[in-house]
């Protein structure tokens, strides 16, 4: 296999495998932030007691993402040297960013998130939730717009030539508001905070068909749904506005997301399909001049499609482009779906006896997940094949030095240890949510319900 691919499948795998981790901090962030607030402004034990649960296994969440992350930082030296040297200036700006305005801020309160609860005042406490909750939006910013950078460049120069080339930074504010850099921010939020509202949906729904902290688990519940709700709504503008970006900044994209192969014609959209790259025909269930009306809102309107750029450069995995982007819209929609008719049987009072749906949201946990993966992977994929669009090509960026023997060695190595810590989140995750969110400590002062005991005993 050539070097090439082995270095962009090492990549993948370790990022799509990190990915899993800081969007379930970032979601889980924002629940913590409102149960604690919910708890300062009404004195119900039950808010503090879920801001306590959650506080562990967000614990578990963040400890896992740090983990996984630092590798990536290593792979840009060895496998991607060439790349490194190119966008070295552009990403070390971005980088020292998010140390100084996000990890600071994050490890700064993340003591006493974790260590303060009887030791400082409530309000104090939530301040410190609060800090390590924007230290990881702020995180997100920074990492977003180096990527964004590589898709729609601004702000730079080019200094040297061949593989002395680099990209110098002539506007700052330039690079970090690049054409994409909000829209993409936008929707890797709203994605991670979807994550967190699914994983707490799953768990307290769990609860619920199995009887366990009914109580508490309704109040957790209700307000999960309702940022779920309202981030799924949101995910759906946010989408369309990315992708008219998309139309505007990188139209061979576009054309391979869909499938849209004449050079300039009105393009239809699939909603689910089968692209035959060979004969370049798309085969599906589709609305016809559906991508022309969202770009151009006319149905006639033309779409530059992939046969209007050279064969070197468009996207060579155009069926895989156009799956992963497609599994991701259903994906979205289904969240929209359940979420909305899971709040129009809580507005009618029945919601808790619909345990066909309380089942549906055990399960529900993945949805997110996948559709943030696959979210990436049509983005990054439907770049191709340029690393840094039209700039710098993904043939020329990665390590002369590196050989294929030792890329499949630390893939293989890689695999291995992200299976042990992929099985080690699974442990510590199941052994918390068995455990339950009540303490001993607190159940003590509780009247001695049968969840209560179960809280207890176990049993």
């Amino acid at each position: 296999m050539e070097i090439e691919i082995l270095a962009r499948i090492q990549f993948a795998f370790t990022i799509a495998f990190h990915y899993i981790y800081p969007p379930l901090s970032i979601g889980i962030g924002l629940l913590l932030v409102i149960f604690e607030s919910l708890y300062i402004k009404t004195k119900n034990k039950d808010y503090h007691t879920l801001a306590k649960f959650w506080t562990k296994i967000f614990a578990v969440t963040f400890a896992i993402g740090v983990t996984t992350g630092i590798v990536m930082e290593f792979e840009f030296g060895t496998n991607w040297a060439v790349y490194s040297r190119y966008v070295g200036d552009i990403f070390g700006s971005a980088l020292a960013a998010e140390g100084i305005f996000a990890f600071a801020l994050e490890s700064g309160f993340l003591g006493v998130l974790l260590f303060g609860w009887n030791r400082v005042k409530p309000w104090v406490h939530l301040v410190a939730t609060s800090g390590v909750f924007l230290g990881s939006m702020f995180s997100a910013v920074w990492i977003v717009v180096a990527n964004s950078w590589q898709q729609t460049p601004a702000g730079y120069h080019i200094v040297g030539e061949g593989f002395n080339a680099r990209a110098e930074i002539t506007d700052f504010w330039a690079m970090v508001f690049n054409p994409s850099s909000m829209d993409r921010l936008m929707h890797v939020w709203l994605g991670a905070l979807l994550s967190g509202a699914f994983l707490v949906l799953s768990v307290h729904a769990y609860y619920l068909v199995k009887g366990r902290y009914v109580e508490i688990s309704k109040k957790a519940f209700k307000i999960a749904l309702i940022v779920a709700t309202v981030f799924s709504l949101s995910q759906l503008a946010s989408g369309h506005s990315s992708a008219n970006g998309v139309a505007v900044n990188q139209p061979a994209k576009l054309a391979a997301l869909e499938g849209h192969y004449e050079a300039s014609s009105p393009a239809d959209m699939y909603l689910i399909g089968w692209v035959d790259q060979k004969n370049e025909e798309v085969y599906g269930l589709k609305i016809p001049g559906g991508l022309s009306f969202l770009v151009d809102y006319r149905f006639d309107a033309p779409i530059t499609g992939l046969n209007a750029f050279p064969k070197d450069e468009q996207p060579s995995q155009v069926n895989a482009i156009f799956q992963f982007y497609h599994i991701m819209i259903i994906i979205g929609m289904g969240m929209i779906g359940l979420t909305m008719l899971a709040a129009f049987f809580l507005w009618k009072g029945k919601l808790f006896d619909k345990k066909w749906l309380l089942w549906i949201f055990v399960f529900s946990v993945f949805l997110p997940q996948i559709a943030n993966q696959t979210g990436w992977f049509a983005a990054e994929m439907g770049r191709q094949p340029w690393v840094v669009y039209g700039l710098l090509r993904t043939s020329e960026a990665f390590s002369q030095a590196v050989t294929d023997q030792q890329l499949i060695f630390s893939l293989i190595l890689f695999f291995f240890i992200y299976s042990l810590l992929l099985v080690l989140f699974i442990y510590l995750l199941n052994k918390k949510i068995k455990k339950g969110p009540y303490d001993e400590e607190e159940a003590k002062d509780r009247p001695l319900t049968k969840e209560i005991s179960t809280a207890i005993t176990g049993n």
